[in-house]
This record gives C-alpha cells, structure tokens and sequence, in this order.
C-alpha cells in the first residue's frame, strides 16, 4: 500500500493521539497543558504557538472521536465518523513545503486551533485508508492486557499486535514456552 508521506505523518500522529488515552492503570499522557506541548512538539506540529485549557479539551475530544474510527464496525460507519470529524474541523486544503518536507497537503485553515488542525489532517488520513479500501488495518492490539491503536501497514494485513509494548514478543515467548513444557511433560 503506498502511502504519501505526509499521510503517514498524520497516521502516525493520530495512532499516538489515540494512544494517549487512560487504559487500565495507565494514566492520561494528555493530563494537562505541558503534555500537550510535548505532543506537539514529538510530532512537530506546526503553527502552533500558545496553548490553553480549552485546546487541550479540544484536542482531547478529537482523540475519543479518533478511537471511535478505530472502533468501526465497517466502511461505512467509519467513513460516516470521519466525515463528521473533517466537516467540524473546517477543512482548508493548501499546498505548502516547509521543514524539510516536499510538496504535501495541509487540510486545517489557517489560524486553526490545535484540535481543528489535527481533526482536520488525522481524519483526511484516515479518510485516505477508508477510501482505498483499507478500513480494517486500523487496529487494537490484541494481546490481552494492551488494546493499543496501530495501522497495519504489513504486506498481508497479518499484524495482531503494536509496537509500542513489546506485546508481540512477550505473547510469543509465552506461546513457545508452553509449547516446549507440554513437550516435555
């Protein structure tokens, strides 16, 4: 699957938002303003210069709106969820080359807050995984104690688990061990 690179910048960026969310006993790592900052500054977001408590209530409502892409059933309700999410962001599609980066499409207006700009780039990349059919390697880990968000990039759409943890080697540790004690008991 090619993916342009300014799609898979924004994947990534929402495949981390989304990752931010409090699971289990793992806190918010959105908590507050200076972690934002930090989010920010990973993914180096442009155009943003002070932020407030609103944008970090913003944003957070666009990362619950984000998992609930992952979270489609199907095509359809996805697209459904990201059209919602493109259409309250205020699309603006430009042209621009900056940082380093060739040609590539910004979709946020200019002037936009944090969560407009980011609803609007993340969901016109998620709307590019819908639109080519591809709406099921947008995943939830499935090791048992993760439930991380990823994109299945691989070949054959064969990836069951993030990378962020660890889960796939831990589970297939786990999987030989078993094997090798049933063997020899």
């Amino acid at each position: 699957m090619l993916i342009p690179h300014d799609t898979r910048i924004a994947l990534d960026m929402v495949v981390d938002l989304v990752n931010t969310a409090p699971e289990g006993e793992e806190p918010d790592r959105l908590a507050d303003i200076e972690a934002l900052y930090g989010f920010v500054r990973d993914h180096s977001i442009s155009g943003v210069e002070s932020l407030t408590a609103r944008d970090l209530s913003g944003v957070r409502t666009v990362r619950s709106r984000f998992a609930g892409v992952f979270e489609a059933p199907d095509a359809r309700a996805a697209a459904g969820l990201v059209n919602e999410i493109v259409a309250e962001a205020g699309t603006t599609p430009q042209l621009t080359d900056h940082d380093g980066y060739d040609w590539h499409v910004h979709y946020f207006a200019p002037g936009a807050s944090i969560a407009d700009h980011l609803a609007a780039d993340g969901g016109m990349a998620l709307a590019f995984i819908v639109v080519t059919g591809e709406q099921e390697r947008l995943r939830r880990c499935e090791a048992p104690d993760c439930g991380r968000a990823f994109v299945d990039l691989s070949r054959n759409r064969s990836r069951r688990y993030c990378d962020s943890r660890t889960c796939g080697n831990r589970l297939h540790v786990a999987a030989y061990r078993a094997r090798r004690k049933e063997a020899a008991g």
